[in-house]
């Protein structure tokens, strides 16, 4: 299963979570609240989680195997900074008179 689509619903500028994203994989199955999360080193996704009533969260989907937690990742990443350095051409772009 191939990640085919990566939607960015909405960016945050402060704090630690950059985006929230919809993933498509092929035409069959569609993945809500997968969110980039940005750390002091690192920048990472997060699959889509409950809160329990104690307080903790648990994974509602996740990759199963390295392959597809690295192909999700990657097509998340790329889609988001691909979508960063468009909004930067976009504002740093001269107003045409």
């Amino acid at each position: 299963m191939e990640v085919t689509e990566v939607k960015i619903r909405r960016t945050f500028e402060t704090g630690p979570m950059k985006a929230i994203v919809s993933l498509t994989f092929g035409n069959d199955l569609a993945l809500h609240d997968v969110k980039i999360v940005s750390s002091a080193d690192k920048t990472f996704v997060v699959m889509p989680a409950k809160k329990t009533q104690n307080g903790e969260f648990h994974d509602i989907v996740h990759p199963i195997n390295p392959r597809m937690r690295a192909a999700i990742e990657t097509a998340v990443l790329s889609a988001y900074e691909e979508y960063i350095k468009n909004a930067h051409d976009i504002n740093e772009t001269p107003a045409e008179v």
